[in-house]
């Protein structure tokens, strides 16, 4: 495993759709492994999307809310109520916005050995959903954005 380096603020990989992946192999295994041990080395990450380390493929990793998942072209198959949450990004470092984002998420992906699942989650879970995959989309949330949040100096 590696730990990759991470894409800020205005990188434009950040900004670019990740594309679909047709094959999983070791090396797809591989770059799940290096974003899990990378965003295991930052702090305060929850989840990781691919273009964050530079790889435009359809991957997600989340260790948050008792969740370790690998996920490969993950989608968003069905979403429910609203809440409102604060969100930041390992990609925008210090900043944080107020979002209007679903209460309940249900996503299928497949994990690493190719095998479908569908997980949903709500609350908090439900947010990082939506978060890591519209990253995989070229979005960021800051695109998301009612309100933004100043930090004390």
């Amino acid at each position: 495993m590696a730990i990759r380096n991470l894409r800020y603020n205005d990188d434009p990989i950040l900004r670019k759709a990740c594309k679909e992946v047709k094959v999983i192999d070791d090396n797809i295994r591989q770059i799940l492994d290096d974003m899990l041990e990378t965003l295991h080395h930052t702090e305060n990450g929850a989840a990781i999307a691919a273009n964050q380390v530079g790889v435009l493929k359809r991957l997600v990793v989340i260790d948050y809310c008792d969740y370790l998942l690998k996920l490969v072209n993950p989608k968003i198959i069905e979403a429910s109520g609203a809440q409102e949450c604060i969100e930041g990004c390992l990609s925008f470092p210090n900043r944080f916005v107020k979002t209007i984002r679903p209460q309940k998420v249900t996503i299928q992906a497949l994990d690493e050995n190719g095998k479908e699942i569908i997980i949903t989650g709500e609350g908090e879970m439900a947010k990082c959903f939506c978060h890591e995959l519209e990253h995989l989309d070229g979005e960021v949330f800051l695109d998301k954005a009612i309100e933004v949040i100043e930090l004390e100096k």
